[in-house]
């Protein structure tokens, strides 16, 4: 019998603690299979997609198996990307909480590798890495595989897709061959089913999750293009208008929670919030308060929102995009249940559209543009439920006292009842009715315009780093303000590609950035940087200088990397010959091996991760 209740599974109290402080009550299918599987010590392959829970379904087994009196590394999981890396990270930090000394250190590329050598000699039980970096430190014998227990791989196929197809099979081969092995895809390609087969045992339990719609069809999904300092404003005209019962919020911080809250609150909305800094008695409270329609506005962050289970919730507003498109899916879902229609409205500035753009492929939904209620519509409304209230409590109570009153006010002056009544009226809505003109950007706010490709205040950049080098468009952002110390204000987009970048910066910040990073190294290759004002279509052509990636020339397929040829200097990784077919980094050759000291052969220059020959 399938077990759902974290509560009635076989995991140390300790985990328990911490899935309840998490907001998590129920398992998804995958963890409900994949936990006591993987606990069991049996390998397992879960097919499921993104956004279904995979994180805390081999997550929580591997917290709860490691001997914390031990200083072995005894976990090891591999993600694509730093920023998952990072999550991953989070996840199992959020479910050790409470279970004593369990050590756990993320190693991924663009972070210096000497800080990380140093989080290493601390002995961690737990690694999560992108397999490029892990190869680095296996080189330098600062990372040894020999003693795990555990080894995952997650989102494998994304992985094979970034070309690591070779990185998998030397730190697999390196492993401890008696090691647990555990695998979570979103497909099931030749190429998995190859890994699976080569590495995982034969009794090996498998489980694909059926891939459904990430978002009910009952819940429409709008959007409004609009300026950080308005949003204020449109939100209060939203919930004015559309008469909304009940509403929840979501902000990305725990600040921008409390400081809308004060703000409504200052307006005369009924509204509170919950985060992750209340008590667990005052977030009962809240949400006692919340499901009785006592309250008629929640503002939440995405942790402290988990476990709210409210069926009558119309709206749901993205006040800020969330970074990651599963909390988007998480927010969306908590309107439109049990057969309701339900709407969310998500408010996009002008840097977060890259953000809505990811959204909308990652759910295949459409975000239909919102239109604002004129400033007419709302005060029609506002004039509908004065006179309505008006109208009830007339009904509901004796007036005869306010009737003397305001007769008697009449003998002495010389207007009408209805002048008398406009009067009150105007006062009674002064503070709330206001002229709320060009609040929502225009167009061309919007546009590739503000790349910087044609504005005489910024300047664009194209860099040598991309994809293939586990950048993504936030770690490449994170990089360049390590490195050199401008204000994350002054970039203005980024843009990252298979083999290189764009950068748009403010044009003081684009000449630090040239100045200090131009002709440097990351992950010991040549990085080279120079203005560009094309489109991210047609990258600029170097003349050939050290670090070039520009002036291939290849005979190979598609994304293949192997063949080229250059007359670039050391830390190029332009200068490969190879046989081999489309999308092979394998089988490189290259002059400059210099500096390689670990059990690995290469005949590439340090730091390149293909063609391992293991000596022994």
């Amino acid at each position: 019998m399938e077990i759902n209740k974290f509560e009635q599974m076989e995991i140390k109290d300790e985990i328990k603690k911490a899935i309840k402080k998490m907001g998590y009550e129920e398992a998804t299918p995958i963890q409900a299979k994949a936990i006591p599987t993987v606990l069991a010590g049996k390998d397992f392959i879960g097919i499921a997609q993104t956004g279904t829970g995979k994180t805390c379904a081999f997550g929580i087994p591997v917290i709860n198996r490691i001997d914390t009196f031990s200083d072995d590394v005894q976990a090891l999981i591999l993600c694509p990307t730093r920023e998952l890396v990072i999550q991953t990270c989070e996840e199992l930090v959020s479910l050790a909480h409470f279970t004593e000394g369990v050590k756990i250190v993320p190693i991924y590329g663009g972070q210096q590798i000497e800080r990380q050598m140093t989080a290493l000699k601390r002995k961690p039980q737990i690694i999560i890495g992108t397999p490029g970096r892990i190869m680095d430190h296996m080189r330098r014998k600062t990372i040894k595989l020999s003693t795990i227990d555990m080894l995952v791989l997650d989102e494998a196929d994304e992985m094979l897709n970034m070309g690591f197809r070779e990185d998998l099979d030397v730190i697999l081969a390196n492993s401890d061959k008696e090691r647990q092995t555990v695998l979570f895809s979103a497909t099931m390609s030749s190429s998995i089913l190859n890994i699976t087969k080569k590495y995982q045992k034969k009794d090996v339990v498998k489980l694909e999750i059926e891939h459904k719609s990430l978002t009910a069809p009952n819940i429409k999904q709008f959007m409004i293009r609009i300026q950080e300092n308005k949003k204020l404003e449109v939100l209060t005209r939203i919930i004015d208008s559309e008469e909304i019962k009940l509403s929840l919020i979501f902000c990305n911080t725990k600040r921008k929670v409390d400081e809308l809250v004060e703000n409504l609150r200052f307006r005369g909305y009924q509204i509170d919030a919950i985060h992750g800094d209340m008590r667990q008695s005052q977030r009962d409270t809240v949400m006692k308060k919340f499901r009785t329609s006592k309250l008629n506005i929640l503002v939440a962050t995405d942790v402290a929102a988990r476990g709210i289970d409210v069926e009558d919730i119309e709206v749901v507003f993205n006040y800020d995009i969330p970074a990651d498109e599963e909390y988007y899916v998480h927010r969306i879902g908590r309107t439109g249940r049990a057969g309701k229609e339900g709407k969310s409205i998500s408010f996009v500035t002008p840097k977060e559209m890259y953000k809505a753009r990811d959204i909308q492929r990652y759910t295949n939904a459409v975000m239909e543009e919102y239109e604002i209620p004129s400033s007419k519509d709302v005060n029609d409304k506002k004039y509908v439920k004065l006179f309505s209230d008006a109208i009830k409590l007339f009904e509901e109570n004796d007036l005869s006292e306010e009737t003397k009153m305001i007769n008697a006010h009449l003998e002495n002056i010389e207007i009408s009842v209805i002048d008398l009544a406009s009067g009150l009226v105007k006062l009674a809505l002064k503070d709330s009715i206001t002229n709320l003109k060009d609040l929502v950007l225009k167009d061309e706010d919007f546009t590739r315009k503000d790349r910087g490709e044609t504005r005489p205040d910024r300047t664009r950049l194209f860099m040598t780093i991309g994809k293939l080098d586990e950048l993504t468009r936030n770690s490449l952002k994170d990089y360049i303000i390590e490195q050199t110390g401008i204000d994350r204000s002054d970039i203005h987009d980024a843009e990252v590609l298979d083999k290189f970048s764009f950068v748009t910066l403010s044009k003081e910040a684009a000449k630090v950035v040239l100045e200090k990073l131009n002709n440097t190294t990351y992950n010991e290759r040549k990085l080279c940087i120079e203005e560009s004002t094309k489109s991210a279509d047609s990258r600029p052509r170097f003349n050939g200088g050290s670090g070039d990636r520009s002036n291939f020339r290849s005979n190979s397929g598609s994304g293949d990397r192997s063949n080229f040829r250059s007359n670039s200097g050391s830390g190029d990784r332009s200068n490969f010959r190879s046989n081999s077919g489309s999308g092979d980094r394998s089988n490189f050759r290259s002059n400059s091996g210099s500096g390689d000291k670990s059990n690995f052969r290469s005949s590439t220059r340090t730091g390149d991760r293909s063609s391992f020959r293991n000596k022994e």
